[in-house]
């Protein structure tokens, strides 16, 4: 089965601010912290906002204390004033979109123009539309109302900003052709356009459509809409629960698009599961593949493998002969602090990746005992290298247990009490965890001091590893952010992380080829700058929707290290006496 994920597909603007601001609420806001009406129309964020505290507040009372939210639809400006007069502190979150038709409707009504508003008379967005136009406001939905209406001696007609597209076009060319004297403006948000003109090629494209967001979404019940009048089978759908109910097991392609308000660890998690099926019910070699597959990432074995490769590639880098300890070393300490990683962050793991989460959760004990023997045998695999390969692994492996530890007690106030909680730490660290095990270690040991072409091989691991593990945190940026961890991508944001990584794996594919030139490491190093060459291709890949966030990316993203290893085996036959 291929799929394809609509690239409008998830948080439009203005519910990714709305969003982000109820969840940076609790720390900058007086509690208790609230949202009047729903903030968006998705279940499962609201759930999430219930788990923190956030709750609803669906009628003003005469006096309140604490923060209240306005939801990202809008409303009326007289409810408004009467949160503030009831005392509450009130932060808008109304999305821009709508504000803008706010602005339309309220200078016009002060001007005499009657408003026809195009849209669900009932949706929370048109019911504080209808507020900035007070009594000159008529909503209508259909044609047949439209024509029903009096003529105005002036008006203008708007849509709510998650109309469909077709509709009100042909709103349009009635108020052209019949009343050419009122004024018509293009309300429609242009995520929804672009959403709307999506889907319909996406249907074209595919077998099946999967739309995916909360059932009282209007916007969502819409692409539902547009993709069955495609003809093709289409299923709307709230979670990956749903799945087993539409029938996809014969389709070769199927096709996922989601609502505004649909956020993308809940696409991940339908695309995942789509990802699985054809595995699931498929027997023999396929299904043994993909057990095998599957089974290595989630316990990490794969990862330790290719962290086991890089430490072979960087020894050949340095001039080292091959052997057999610091390979180990750095398969079992990666191997230790990656189990650890993941059994200390189930919890961004519930929306990042919930199979992971649940296997953890699952096989909790068997994995932690792992992680211990790993790096215990990691520490007596470094003892076989020297005193200082012993020393070092063994001050990285405690600094690796005290990451989620306070350092700092709580009485001095200080905000940074965990080396967890300094920003963008996980991304450095495992980083310069890697590149020590891989080159550090290793060179030391052999050279016996700090050499400079230890330091940049040092340094090119490191920033290799930095690129990939950055990459992993911009696909879970969601459930990291509603984790309130502070990752690269979140202090950044996607768009200039993206390009940090860009430039750093240009840098790596640039440096591994000027010091093979120049005679600082062997010439394997022109040959290893297909690694970071290749992965600066998947990145792009991803960008232009090719790859999908899943089993399948991840695996071809951690192979990258393998390929160093396969890489630099081909080298020494090649250069072989």
């Amino acid at each position: 089965m291929k799929i394809e994920i609509a690239k409008t597909a998830g948080f439009c603007m203005g519910v990714r601010r709305a969003v982000e601001l109820a969840l940076d609420a609790p720390g900058r806001h007086a509690a208790p912290i609230y949202t009047y009406g729903p903030l968006i129309h998705n279940p499962q964020v609201l759930a999430l906002f219930a788990e923190k505290g956030i709750t609803v507040l669906n009628a003003i009372p005469e006096r309140g204390s604490g923060t209240v939210l306005i939801r990202a639809h809008g409303v009326p400006p007289e409810d408004k004033q009467r949160l503030k007069d009831a005392g509450f502190r009130v932060v808008d979150a109304t999305c821009p979109r709508v504000i803008r038709v706010q602005t339309i409707i309220r200078v016009h009504a002060r001007k005499g123009f009657a408003t026809i508003i195009v849209g669900d008379r009932d949706h929370p967005e048109v019911v504080g539309l209808v507020g900035y136009a007070g009594d000159s406001a008529v909503v209508v939905s259909s044609m047949a109302e439209l024509d029903a209406l009096p003529a105005f001696d002036k008006a203008i007609i708007v849509a709510q900003t998650t109309q469909n597209m077709r509709f009100y076009d042909q709103v349009k060319a009635w108020a052209a052709a019949t009343f050419p004297h009122y004024k018509t403006f293009d309300t429609i948000c242009d995520s929804t356009e672009k959403r709307q003109a999506e889907v319909k090629q996406l249907a074209d494209r595919v077998d099946s459509v999967i739309v995916v967001g909360g059932r009282q979404s209007g916007n969502t019940q819409r692409l539902a809409q547009i993709a069955a009048e495609s003809g093709k089978p289409a299923y709307h759908v709230e979670t990956e629960a749903e799945l087993d109910a539409c029938c996809l097991d014969h389709l070769g392609r199927v096709g996922i698009t989601a609502g505004a308000s649909t956020p993308n660890w809940i696409i991940k998690r339908v695309y995942r599961e789509l990802e699985r099926l054809p595995a699931r019910k498929q027997a023999g070699v396929v299904r043994l593949f993909f057990r095998l597959i599957q089974t290595s990432l989630l316990t990490n074995v794969y990862v330790a493998v290719g962290a086991g490769c890089l430490c072979f590639a960087c020894t050949r880098l340095l001039g080292i002969a091959p052997a057999g300890a610091p390979a180990a070393v750095a398969m079992l300490y990666v191997l230790s602090m990656h189990l650890l990683n993941h059994l200390t962050g189930m919890a961004e793991d519930q929306y990042n990746d919930p199979e992971r989460a649940r296997f953890y959760e699952r096989y909790r004990f068997l994995l932690s005992l792992l992680a211990i023997a790993a790096g215990g045998f990691g520490i007596i695999s470094a003892s076989a290298m020297g005193g200082v390969a012993f020393a070092m692994l063994l001050v990285m492996s405690l600094l690796g247990l005290s990451y989620n530890l306070n350092l700092i007690p709580e009485r001095f106030g200080m905000r940074v009490r965990r080396l967890k909680d300094i920003p963008g730490s996980k991304t450095i660290l495992i980083a310069a965890a890697w590149g020590v095990v891989a080159a550090l270690l290793p060179g030391i040991t052999s050279k016996g001091t700090f050499t400079l072409s230890v330091i940049v091989v040092f340094a090119w691991a490191t920033a290799l590893v930095f690129a990939r593990t950055a990459f992993f945190d911009l696909l879970d940026v969601q459930g990291d952010r509603i984790m309130g961890k502070e990752t690269l991508p979140i202090l950044l944001g996607d768009r200039r992380t993206f390009v940090l990584l860009k430039g750093i794996l240009v840098g790596c594919m640039v440096l591994s080829a000027v010091l093979a030139a120049v005679g600082l490491v062997s010439g394997l190093g022109f040959l290893l700058s297909l690694c970071p060459a290749a992965m600066l291709m998947l990145i792009g890949a991803y960008e232009k929707g090719h790859m999908l966030p899943g089993m399948r990316l991840e695996f071809l993203v951690e192979s990258l290290f393998l390929l160093s290893g396969a890489i630099t085996l081909l080298w020494m036959a090649a250069t072989a006496p």
